[in-house]
């Protein structure tokens, strides 16, 4: 099986469990909390999105992907942490700010996710990547997806009256 095979099958095994437990689980989950506390668990996993700094590293260490590929999918993943941050922040106040930042974090997600995957086609990476650029290729890029998912799911089906 090559690398590329390998990958697919991983992500798209992520992305059918994934739906799975979001539709079985999260979903039902989502309308017994206070919204837009609700949108908290979504947004937290976004967090830990820095982790896609651990591309410098693979990078210096044998990982063939551009410096331009990097700071695409470096910054873009750093801005979603951001956004996702005060988004949280902001429901975390109280803040009426919570809704446009919210949607300020699904936008820049969608772009951001849909350009790291353009990157990874135009350099090979499913055929390239390898220990933890597999596993947040394969693992985490699908999480993030689904997350974003359920946020917009949240955004449009819910209001303020609907608690």
């Amino acid at each position: 099986m090559s690398l590329t095979v390998a990958a697919v099958v991983a992500m798209s095994a992520s992305f059918v469990v994934g739906t799975f437990a979001a539709v079985a689980y999260v979903a039902p989950w989502l309308k017994t909390r206070p919204w837009p506390q609700a949108l908290a668990p979504l947004l937290a996993v976004h967090l830990f999105r820095h982790v896609a700094l651990q591309l410098v590293s693979a990078q210096r260490f044998g990982f063939e992907i551009s410096n331009a590929g990097r700071d695409e999918i470096v910054y873009g993943d750093l801005a979603g942490l951001s956004l996702a941050l005060l988004a949280l922040a902001a429901i975390r106040l109280g803040s009426t700010l919570w809704k446009p930042l919210t949607w300020l974090f699904v936008l820049a997600t969608v772009a951001d996710l849909g350009n790291a995957l353009v990157v990874g086609l135009r350099e090979d990476l499913f055929e390239r990547a390898s220990g933890v650029s597999w596993l947040i290729l394969t693992f985490y890029v699908p999480a993030l997806w689904l997350t974003t998912g359920l946020v917009v799911g949240q955004l449009v089906t819910r209001t303020e009256a609907g608690r």
